[in-house]
């Protein structure tokens, strides 16, 4: 006797719109309560809706690859005995309603006398999402000029990355622009995109296409978007961990048996980091235009490869309050997590520096891109047997040692190569003057 508005619900920092992936119930359907009623996804993580109790779905208020905002109302169910509406169509109240809600903590926008009548659809029907909408009335973006924006989004909608894209180029150009291509939002002030390059077409048995699943754009787009941003730096050097091999090999055994938990490098890699971002603090940094902001917490990222090829990075929050058992006690869970895809939301936001392995496919080095809106990203390579000069009091030798090689990639804007190549020698003697009679 009671009908629910369902929600899209806030889903972390910074998240304020999700796409409509899939649909699984359709209208008229009954659901009991918690049964899920449409896949979501934003640019972090995927997600499901359930229903809030049993009933009736009786309306759904967006179609597969729509985009909808925080606070929207995505469906309505009905519990026994009220009124089904399950007839569909886009102008109906209860659509424009929900199309004309703004996500919920934006303010919104007075329209002024002049400013443009913005369509919730272009000329090629693509859908101008609310908060696409207001940004444009805001900017006095005219219909005419969204028309020319290709948008990234699912079935080429424009995104909220986009037109502030757009303003970007308009502001340096001082001019409108007419966007031939998809654009990456630079963080802050950087610089406007490039223009993809141009590829002939392949056709024969010879060759197959591939279509990008949505985290491989993702991804693409946030590769792209780092090095327009950040001018990249990058700094190497050459780390004898023969001491650190040779203790978590003793070790390893008894902390699997008391903490229940697999010790790998990685831990170790994030305690050596944390200690030497305490000596550095200013790696630890982002930059708003021309503002540099320094976090005082420590939160460091771990990419990660998952089964389908792809990479997240989740965080290991306030590593800096930590000690190497609660470390490894949250680095081996956000891996096991990350690998079932079962992070949220607030697993993968947040962090303010991170590392990534390249030893785990073996390769020695390799030179990172930052992680925006981070200014600096460490790569660590596989540890290998080589012959080394080792200084002794009685005179130089010859051994067998293990040696690792780390790269730092930074952002010269506010990392020069003075700040980077200190903290990255601080973090290669951490690991080389490894304590070895530790007990964990």
């Amino acid at each position: 006797m009671a009908k629910y508005e369902i929600f899209l619900p806030a889903m972390g920092e910074g998240i304020i719109e999700a796409t409509i992936t899939k649909l699984l119930k359709n209208e008229g359907d009954s659901v009991e309560e918690e049964d899920s009623i449409m896949e979501i996804a934003t640019d972090k993580v995927d997600s499901e809706i359930p229903a809030p109790a049993n009933g009736v779905i009786a309306k759904l208020l967006f179609e597969e690859g729509d985009i909808a905002q925080v606070g929207d109302v995505v469906a309505i169910l009905v519990t026994e005995g009220e009124e089904l509406a399950t007839e569909k169509a886009d102008n109906t109240p209860e659509k424009v309603k929900t199309e004309n809600t703004i996500a919920k903590n934006i303010t919104p926008v007075v329209k002024e006398e002049n400013s443009p009548t913005i369509s919730n659809k272009t000329e090629n029907g693509s859908f101008i999402s609310p908060l696409v909408r207001t940004i444009a009335q805001k900017e006095n973006i005219s219909s005419e000029e969204l028309n020319q924006i290709k948008g990234s989004g699912e079935g080429n909608r424009i995104t909220k990355t986009d037109v502030l894209s757009y303003l970007e180029n308009r502001k340096s150009a001082g001019t409108s622009l007419k966007m031939a291509e998809p654009i990456v939002a630079p963080v802050s002030s950087g610089p406007s995109a490039a223009p993809t390059a141009s590829h002939k077409s392949y056709e024969g048995e010879n060759v197959e296409i591939i279509e990008m699943d949505r985290m491989r754009k993702l991804i693409a787009k946030y590769m792209v978007n780092s090095k327009q941003v950040s001018p990249h730096v990058t700094s190497f050097i050459d780390v004898d961990v023969t001491g650190l091999v040779q203790w978590r090999n003793k070790v390893k055994n008894q902390f699997l048996e008391k903490e229940k938990q697999k010790l790998t490098f990685t831990p170790i890699f994030v305690e050596a980091v944390t200690s030497a971002i305490k000596d550095y603090p200013m790696i630890n940094v982002s930059v708003d235009g021309d503002r540099i902001i320094r976090k005082k917490f420590i939160n460091i990222g771990m990419a990660t490869a998952l089964p389908s090829g792809n990479l997240i990075v989740p965080v290991i929050k306030n590593a800096n309050e930590k000690n190497l058992i609660g470390i490894t006690h949250q680095v081996n869970d956000l891996a096991e997590r990350a690998r079932g895809n079962k992070l949220l939301p607030e697993d993968i936001t947040g962090s303010t520096f991170t590392i990534t392995n390249l030893g785990a496919f073996g390769s020695t080095t390799g030179t990172p891109i930052i992680n925006q809106p981070e200014v600096a990203i460490l790569a660590v390579g596989a540890i290998k047997k080589k012959p080394a000069v080792i200084e002794t009091p009685q005179g130089d030798t010859i051994g067998i040692r293990h040696i690792m090689v780390m790269s730092l990639s930074y952002d010269h804007r506010v990392v020069d190569g003075g700040l980077g190549g200190m903290f990255l020698k601080r973090v290669a003697e951490n690991l080389e003057n490894f304590d070895t009679t530790r007990t964990f």
